[in-house]
């Protein structure tokens, strides 16, 4: 077994709307790798890894081959390491021996990890000379350890958490903390539990700590007395002048880094401000007797709050106080860092410190019932334990932590305050706030050592966005075969004509408020998760090209509108085991099934394999069709539903009893009504614009101001004219676009007709020779070139299989082979005649509409 290509497939995909690991295996020897002829493999697999699970029958009787049991081991390796995954899904493609393998991901690293190591552990299992070893543990900690180093810490997570149950999309930005909620115009941004909005001033302010003292000072909120000090004998002259017992701490710091509380004598004094020195300028001020507890404050509210207490151990008088710290280290809620609920006491100098001042060693044996405390701090990154006391908090207490995190001026705020309890005001018990942090951790109160946790995350999302906002954009998907970028193009125009601004991609580029910001086929997901980055995109229009979805999924989770033009059977047939009409059919509907519950999909009725998918779209249905009484254009018209269809001289939008009839004579690109697949993509874009709600005003000024021409929808049916003679500039490169062609190019007068063609290498050899055929009846003159990249085809190829299809040509009189796109542009041109028309299907789309620019202006 061999994998022979591996792709992350990172939105909503041929196979799942999960993210996926998709692989491409082959088995050598079909009856060799269905594991019931191999001989206790299945035996040796479970010796080697006892968590696989069952391996389910194939339908339809298929022998379970090893590309199976690939999924099913990569799904339960990362399974045990924690992952929440479930779906996976094996297929068998037309190549004799090979499967795709899809397998579900929540971080891609360790998806990847985990194929690799099913791989290695079917390896191992298979034996054999040079088979490696395969210890399960040892895979499962590896991929656990992975996930924790790739996965969002426990603030940012619980954030995320909340903002997906809300159905707001989020991106994660960087491989921290930065995460960008919404899209385009909508967005919000957060750094772990810190929001856009706050500015950085209120950032500075909040790690000065004496600056922060002063303020709250102004602002009557009670705060210890303390100062900043130059050196160490500067520090204990401010400490013997506040009083004992002091706190020493860095003057800008975080997470209880340098802090050490209750410093009653010169010797730990020192050891204190050693400590905080390590981290910066030094602050001494007043110990305050009592507990430390975390209020959080997030925007004009207190959601949260928690009793901190310091690492400690309580003696059994039997153990030491290193083995009592090990017991309560294997804990499993304490790990490393923060992507556990709690951290592990580290026996550290300062821990030390600590026990030699209870008269203690760590390897003193502490009596029954003694509580040894390790660290003056109660921080939850150096040990420390929460406790949840939300409920019993004081609404006084609660007014000046709120006025504390105003007065600094922080969104998000975590207030340090210490007191005896917080049942209180504080003035009562002379207690104060003794610190205002920025971007807090949350773990405390989403998973508090004891007592319930908070839904600090919906709070926050709720402080990011009013309830019932999702932080969308209007997304209107185009696919298809034919007809894709002009639509695109022109629901564009309509949605900006709208006053929006507009981002788009296709083929031709990226373009944000009309201006283009990169070029070349722009049809992927890539471009379309760069347009939803964009702050100033009120509204997104994305061309959905088969390739996008095959490497890497959609770049959207869902859809405000899905349009699907038409499915044609030339479009790529035969590359990436799509080989029939039907198979693109399941990968072009990717786009239909992820239209939002209340969006819209806008189908071609008269193609009836498109006219199918209606039924696995989650929103409403608007058909569009010339014919108003296709049997499926009746029906859903008889339902009261959408329909859009062309009366007489105009396209008409009918739902129920109502009609608006947008006139033909009105919208250019149809060159009266004259053009059927122009008409047809007016159809679709008027049903999207229908769909997000423009008014009809609108769609018609839009369509009106909507020009066909190299500027507008370069290479889509560019009518130009040179020295009396009609010449069109088309980039059709399949055989239904070469049928569309023809009918248009039929309705327009000419003496004589020829065209300019090439092939792209990778279609299939019958769709090369049926473009020429179609194309030999419709034209006298053929005029053949080779296309500047050939996409695996030899020298010469792809023009001998356009010459085949047109042999038997009942009007082509002459054929011609040109070397080169332009010097085949330049001979048409020059065999003009006043009443004449060519047609010349470009390659280099952008680079072939300025030569013949050129050409046209020297006349």
């Amino acid at each position: 077994m061999d994998i022979t290509r591996i792709r992350a497939l990172r939105g909503p995909n041929l196979w799942s709307r999960h993210t996926c690991i998709e692989a491409v295996v082959a088995c050598r020897g079909e009856g060799e790798n269905a594991i019931g002829r191999l001989p206790g493999f299945e035996d040796r697999l479970r010796a080697l890894f006892p968590c696989m699970g069952e391996l389910h029958p194939v339908a339809l009787g298929q022998p379970l081959a090893l590309a199976h049991v690939l999924e099913n081991v990569a799904i339960a390796l990362q399974a045990q390491a924690g992952c929440a995954v479930v779906f996976g899904h094996t297929t068998r493609t037309t190549e004799e021996g090979v499967y795709q393998v899809a397998v579900q991901y929540t971080e891609e690293a360790v998806g990847r990890r985990a194929v690799q190591l099913a791989e290695r552990l079917i390896a191992a299992a298979l034996g054999g000379p040079g088979a490696p070893a395969f210890d399960a543990q040892a895979a499962i900690a590896e991929l656990r350890e992975l996930d924790e180093d790739e996965r969002l810490g426990p603030s940012t997570g619980a954030i995320v958490e909340a903002a997906a149950a809300r159905g707001i999309p989020y991106r994660r930005l960087t491989r921290g903390s930065l995460v960008q909620f919404g899209w385009g115009a909508r967005q919000r941004r957060i750094q772990a539990a810190e929001v856009d909005a706050t500015s950085g001033v209120a950032e500075a302010i909040a790690q000065d700590k004496e600056l922060t003292k002063q303020l709250l000072h102004a602002a009557g909120v009670p705060v210890p007395l303390g100062r900043p000090v130059k050196d160490v004998e500067d520090g204990w002259a401010a400490a013997l002048a506040i009083g004992l017992p002091v706190v020493a701490k860095p003057q800008d710091g975080n997470q209880g880094k340098g802090v050490t509380v209750n410093i009653q004598t010169r010797e730990q004094f020192d050891a204190a401000y050693a400590a905080a020195a390590r981290y910066g300028e030094v602050m001494v001020e007043k110990f305050l007797p009592g507990f430390d507890f975390r209020l959080l404050v997030v925007g004009d509210r207190l959601v949260a709050a928690a009793r901190r207490d310091p690492p400690q151990v309580v003696g059994d008088g039997v153990r030491t106080v290193r083995a009592l710290v090990d017991e309560l280290n294997l804990d499993p809620r304490r790990g490393e860092g923060h992507a556990t609920s709690l951290t592990k006491i580290r026996l550290d100098d300062i821990a030390v410190a600590r026990l030699e001042a209870q008269g203690l060693s760590p390897d003193s044996v502490p009596a029954l019932g003694q509580r040894v405390v390790l660290r003056n701090n109660a921080n939850l990154s150096t040990g420390g334990s929460a406790t949840d006391v939300t409920d019993t908090v004081h609404p006084e207490i609660a007014a000046r932590a709120v006025d504390a995190a105003q007065m600094v001026g922080l969104h998000i705020c975590g207030v340090d305050m210490v007191c005896e309890n917080v049942i209180r005001p504080l003035e009562e018990q002379h207690g104060g706030i003794v610190e205002v942090n920025a971007a807090p951790g949350l773990r405390m109160h989403i998973s508090p050592s004891y007592g319930r946790g908070r839904p600090v995350g919906e709070a926050i999302v709720g402080q990011l966005f009013d309830s019932g906002d999702d932080g969308r954009i209007p997304v209107v998907a185009v696919t298809g075969t034919n007809g894709k970028t002009t639509t695109a193009r022109l629901v564009n125009h309509l949605l900006a004509s709208g006053g929006l601004v507009t981002g788009m991609t296709n083929t031709d580029g990226v373009y944000v408020g009309g201006r283009q910001t990169d070029s070349g086929d722009c049809s992927g997901p890539r471009s379309a998760r760069n347009v939803l980055l964009h702050p100033d995109v009120q509204a997104a229009v994305f061309e959905v090209a088969r390739g996008g979805i095959l490497r890497e999924g959609l770049g959207f989770d869902r859809c405000s509108v899905a349009v699907v033009t038409n499915i044609g059977s030339g479009d790529h047939l035969g590359l990436n085991y799509i080989d029939s009409v039907e198979e693109l059919a399941v990968l072009k509907r990717v786009v239909v099934r992820n239209v939002a519950p209340d969006g819209h999909a806008v189908l071609n009725a008269a193609d009836p394999i498109v006219a199918a998918m209606a039924a696995a779209c989650p929103g409403s249905v608007t058909y569009f069709a010339a014919d108003r009484q296709h049997p499926v254009m009746a029906t859903h018209r008889a339902q009261g539903r959408r329909t859009v269809y062309v009366d007489g001289d105009a396209v008409v939008a009918a739902e129920g009893a109502w009609r608006e009839r947008v006139p033909l004579a009105g919208v250019p690109i149809t060159r009266g009504g004259t053009l059927p697949f122009q008409v047809e993509n007016v159809m679709a874009a008027v049903a999207a614009a229908w769909a997000v709600g423009l008014d009809w005003d609108t769609i018609r000024s839009g369509l009106a101001s909507f020009m066909n021409d190299a500027a507008g929808v370069p290479g889509r049916f560019n009518v130009m004219e040179y020295r009396g003679a009609t010449v069109i500039a088309d980039y059709g490169h399949n055989t239904d676009a070469m049928k569309a062609l023809v009918a248009a190019v039929d309705t327009l007068p000419a003496k004589r007709r020829s065209v300019v063609i090439s092939g792209a290498g990778d279609r299939r050899d019958c769709d090369i020779r049926d473009q020429t055929a179609i194309l030999g009846a419709a034209f006298d003159d053929v005029i053949l070139y080779q296309d500047a990249a050939q996409r695996g085809r030899a020298d010469g190829e792809v023009i001998a299989l356009l010459r085949q299809g047109l042999e038997g040509a009942r009007r082509t009189a002459h054929v011609e082979e040109i070397r080169g796109e332009f010097t085949a542009i330049d001979a048409a041109l020059a065999r003009l005649r006043p009443g004449d028309l060519s047609l010349i299907l470009v390659d280099q789309v952008e680079e072939a509409l300025a030569h013949l620019a050129r050409r046209i202006a020297e006349g």
